[in-house]
């Protein structure tokens, strides 16, 4: 007899439920996020699991890891791809849980990808640096827009880059105006430090494997993009169609479609946020260095916009990658725009 059990995972407790193949309810028990007392509820049932989802929540490493650990096969929800029971007018944890077991032993559920546990970190750590580059955009353009507000001219982020904290003083005269372009100042520099620091760590642990070289050969994919791509990406063997994963790079537009016309928009987190940023950063490279790009770019901005026309041409990026990535060859710009 098969038994299917669902984990519906919180910050500091989680609700489990089991069922076998009849769907009927063998437990269902609350627990604290203690990896002992889950393994110990499942040990009963054990040899008899078909499987044990877990919902694809920020927290769920150290539950995935211990589970896999002590044998079990664990199955990661996606939770922004799951189909919501429908009729039910009161829904919990209980539900949830028992829902994951239920999509499983139906054959329905929506899989995350398990990202291995050996490379998980330094992937995070190449997430923390975007997190640092954001910041530190966001300090440049507070600076800018300050320079700008009150002295009627417009510093590149380059200019802006190279200032210190003297050049605050001449700029101007006002001492909460050079107070506030101060901290702005120092909080990019030591920022940029932070990034470099980041940039050097990654840099001596890892290094792009065959499959992923001749990504670099593309315009705007430096090395730390490059291996940004291959840290999201894992195995590029998991994407069936260059269509799959341009979804997974959200560079498709994301709506529902019925008898011709548009009835929504599906969920456009779906996807990798950090690819999605990869795509969009060579997009920008691209538009600027690259001729045939920057027609296509054009031609795509005479119809919409440049956010729209952005992201077709990150879009093309990712499809060109794909191929690039699978058959490892390089980047050919006129098979791209031809």
């Amino acid at each position: 007899m098969g038994t299917y059990a669902g984990i519906d995972l919180h910050s500091s407790n989680n609700y489990i439920g089991i069922m076998d193949q009849d769907h009927k309810r063998l437990l269902g028990r609350r627990l604290p996020n203690i990896l002992d007392k889950i393994l110990m509820v499942l040990e009963p049932f054990k040899s008899d699991l078909k499987g044990v989802v877990v919902e694809s929540t920020y927290n769920w490493y150290w539950l995935v890891d211990g589970l896999q650990e002590h044998g079990h096969r664990v199955h990661l929800a996606n939770p922004s791809a799951i189909q919501q029971y429908e009729g039910i007018k009161h829904t919990d944890d209980k539900w949830d849980s028992f829902w994951l077991a239920h999509m499983k032993h139906l054959n329905i559920l929506p899989e995350g990808y398990i990202y291995p546990k050996e490379q998980r970190a330094v992937r995070d750590l190449l997430r923390r640096r975007l997190f640092f580059v954001r910041h530190r955009t966001a300090n440049t353009l507070s600076l800018q827009s300050t320079i700008t507000r009150n002295l009627g001219i417009k510093m590149s982020s380059n200019e802006i880059k190279k200032l210190d904290m003297h050049d605050a003083c001449d700029l101007f005269d006002c001492s909460n105006l050079v107070f506030m372009a101060q901290n702005n100042i120092c909080t990019i520099k030591h920022l940029a430090k932070i990034i470099k620091g980041i940039e050097k760590e990654v840099k001596s642990q890892v290094k792009l494997r065959k499959e992923f070289e001749m990504l670099t050969t593309i315009p705007g994919i430096g090395l730390i993009l490059g291996l940004t791509i291959m840290l999201e990406v894992g195995d590029i063997g998991r994407f069936f169609k260059v269509g799959n994963y341009a979804s997974y790079c959200r560079c498709v537009g994301s709506k529902r479609v019925s008898n011709g016309k548009k009835k929504g928009e599906n969920n456009k987190k779906n996807g990798n946020k950090y690819l999605a940023w990869a795509y969009v950063e060579a997009a920008h490279f691209a538009k600027r260095h690259m001729p045939k790009a920057q027609r296509f770019y054009q031609h795509k901005m005479a119809k919409a916009n440049g956010a729209v026309a952005t992201k077709a041409l990150a879009n093309k990026l990712a499809r060109a990658s794909y191929f690039i990535m699978r058959d490892q060859v390089p980047f050919d710009e006129d098979m791209l725009f031809r």
